[in-house]
């Protein structure tokens, strides 16, 4: 475990989360006025994360969609093995 606030040690999540936070909440010019509605925009924010959004280096795929094709690939492999 290294010391408190070093945020190289964790570079996906705090990634995810300067994402989360510039998408979603630096966009609001009111104040967020009950924890209901954060954990909504966080559900949401996360469905959009892994659904829909897409990305070059996964085949111009959202994150769930290139581990089906991977999977699907994978299992066609293993049927075509046997």
């Amino acid at each position: 475990m290294s010391r408190k606030g070093t945020p190289s040690d964790n570079a996906p999540i705090e990634s995810f989360h300067s994402s989360l936070k510039s998408e979603t909440f630096y966009l609001h010019k009111e104040p967020i006025g009950s924890n209901n509605i954060v954990i909504d925009i966080v559900e949401n924010y996360i469905y959009f994360w892994n659904n829909q959004r897409i990305l070059a280096k996964l085949g111009y795929l959202s994150p769930i969609d290139y581990r089906k094709k991977w999977l699907i690939e994978l299992l066609f492999l293993y049927c075509v093995k046997k």
